[in-house]
């Protein structure tokens, strides 16, 4: 999966949890659950395009098993990581700077567009 899409799911996760909050603020009794159980469905899926399949030999020892599994997930967390990384450094830097024409959900769909179109992405 690119770098692009990989911050493309980041925003939509954090959009669609900053709608879960609201809705929870709104109706306490029905917003927080439904909202947890589809946030771990995106983030469940995000998981499963990000990380890559490997076998590990049944005569690998724990330590073998270990390192097999560190250097195959190791570039999905990175990944990860900087796209949530990238969306927070945006995010913050609207805020720190006062700005108070633009909402974090309009920033998260600027962003969203941004990346959607190659030639422009970060």
């Amino acid at each position: 999966m690119e770098q692009s899409e990989v911050v493309l799911r980041a925003i939509g996760i954090l959009t669609q949890s900053a709608e879960w909050i609201r809705s929870a603020d709104r109706d306490p009794a029905t917003g927080v659950e439904s909202g947890a159980g589809q946030g771990a469905g995106q983030i469940g899926s995000l998981l499963a395009e990000v990380f890559p399949s490997f076998t590990v030999s049944s005569e690998a020892t724990p330590l073998e098993a270990a390192h097999a599994v560190t250097e195959a997930a190791l570039p999905a967390i990175m990944q990860l990581i900087g796209a949530f990384s990238f969306v927070y450094s945006e995010l913050a830097e609207v805020h720190d700077s006062g700005r108070t024409d633009i909402t974090s959900e309009a920033l998260l769909r600027e962003l969203a567009l941004r990346m959607s179109r190659p030639n422009d992405a970060v």
